[in-house]
């Protein structure tokens, strides 16, 4: 049977005091409507219609084509936000799940089990439910004397005594796709709210003598629908415990996950250990036998496996296998570092390429450059690329030593096997094998440090007198 999505995304999300609009607020380095695509699309369904409304440019551009949209122009409830979609679907023949799109923390395989049990009851309409201690907020689920689903109360529709049920609607449904948008039909906005709820076509269907299943879920924490700052800081947290137990199951030790930080796009090979205070973002990719950590900050970062990193920040960099990096050191766009490179303290790479056995051991600036095998890159050296118009390339062949506080002011090239002589500034070519110094003659004045000294307390005497 043919299974199709409806993500409802065109609130504004007025509570979360925001200029981001609420479905695309990240958890765990994710929009949270992002996270809702990817569970219906693990769940096999075949199209998703997301509903927009608030900021439907800005949410379109951030999903791309790959899904299809549908326009609530006025938000007037949940109920009339589904039918924006029956022009796509409502000819359609199957299972429609209805899904929210600030709900991230639904797991695949809730949806899953929702859509088994919608079929095998041969329910017109399953709800997503959960039981919370405290359900304010929430839509009640009203139960018959069988057990079975009456319908749904709106937590500022509820009685006194509906409000003291702890049974919940998730705001997840199923429903036969066919039957969901004939009873939209019939839904009116006679409410406090004057607005067409969805959860009144469950009592339509019931009465019109359908099933109406409900699927409990085990996990309180997938109700959860972000609405605010602190339900968005409560969702980011059952999501970093859901993805840093996975890597954990996976083989990836975590030192302290309560104090780790891993994207949900992030993937990290067996063997490897993750120390706190560590925040991997975006695409991170972190090979097998590696060390990270403390206290580092990795975005879409691709490691090679064996590689330790301390203490160090990197953005859109490559480091290749048996790297040693920090501590302090930043690794900026561009960076790509190949096998046995060593990285050390506060030394930042930027825009270039460091050849396999290298070194850049500390206190170093190395900027749009390409540097060769097995080169050694002395303490304070850098490369001056920024005339403060254009950047220019440094070029750094193999088996180079550059000697501590030398400046290359490119463009430049460097030969392989030259050796440049501490001190120096560097502006012309070096060929391969040559020695560059460019450093004024040392002279020594016997016995001059004393008349400096004599002349500075003469000087000071003279100022307090």
């Amino acid at each position: 049977m043919k299974k199709m999505a409806i993500v409802l995304a065109a609130g504004q999300g007025k509570r979360m005091k925001s200029k981001l609009y609420k479905v695309l607020h990240p958890v765990c380095g994710k929009p949270m409507v992002s996270h809702v695509l990817d569970t219906v699309n693990r769940a096999a369904c075949e199209r998703s219609v997301v509903i927009i409304g608030h900021g439907a440019d800005v949410v379109q551009s951030v999903l791309g084509q790959s899904v299809e949209y549908a326009l609530q122009a006025q938000q007037l409830g949940t109920g009339h936000a589904v039918m924006q979609a029956k022009p796509m679907l409502g000819e359609e023949d199957g299972i429609t799940v209805v899904i929210c799109g600030d709900t991230p923390l639904v797991r695949t395989e809730t949806v899953e089990a929702m859509i088994t049990l919608h079929a095998r009851r041969g329910a017109a309409a399953t709800i997503l439910t959960a039981k919370l201690d405290n359900p304010t907020g929430y839509g009640r689920i009203i139960r018959g004397s069988d057990s079975g689903v009456l319908r749904i109360v709106e937590h500022k529709d509820c009685s006194p005594e509906e409000a003291a049920i702890r049974e919940i609607n998730t705001g997840t449904y199923c429903f036969d796709n066919r039957k969901l948008f004939q009873a939209l039909e019939q839904v009116t906005n006679q409410n406090n709210q004057g607005e067409y709820y969805l959860t009144d076509v469950i009592g339509i269907l019931q009465r019109e003598g359908n099933a109406i299943a409900a699927c409990l879920v085990d996990d309180p924490a997938e109700a959860i629908g972000v609405n605010d700052r602190i339900a968005l800081g409560e969702a980011e947290r059952h999501m970093r415990q859901r993805i840093n137990a996975q890597h954990q199951t996976s083989g990836v030790t975590l030192i302290d996950a309560e104090h780790t930080y891993i994207d949900a796009e992030v993937t990290i090979g067996a063997d490897t250990v993750i120390y706190p205070g560590t925040i991997l973002r975006g695409h991170t990719a972190i090979g097998e036998d590696c060390v990270v950590g403390p206290a580092s900050e990795l975005t879409n970062t691709i490691i090679g496996n064996g590689t330790t990193i301390r203490q160090t920040v990197t953005e859109d960099a490559e480091v290749g296998e048996g790297c040693n990096i920090g501590p302090f050191a930043f690794l900026r766009p561009g960076t790509k570092l190949g096998n046995h490179v060593k990285v050390g303290d506060f030394v930042e790479i930027k825009n270039s390429v460091i050849g396999e056995n290298s070194k850049v051991p500390h206190l170093s600036y190395v900027g749009d450059a390409v540097v060769g095998s097995n080169v050694n890159i002395g303490c304070g050296a850098i490369t001056a690329n920024y005339d403060g118009y254009n950047k220019s390339k440094t070029e750094i062949g193999d088996n180079v030593f550059v000697g501590s506080n030398a400046n290359l002011i490119a463009p430049l090239k460097i030969g392989s096997g030259a050796y440049i002589v501490a001190g120096s500034t560097i502006t012309q070519n070096v060929a391969d094998n040559d020695l560059a110094i460019a450093r004024e003659r040392q002279v020594n004045k016997p016995g001059y440090a004393e008349k400096i000294r004599a002349r500075a307390r003469a000087k000071k005497d003279r100022e307090t007198d």
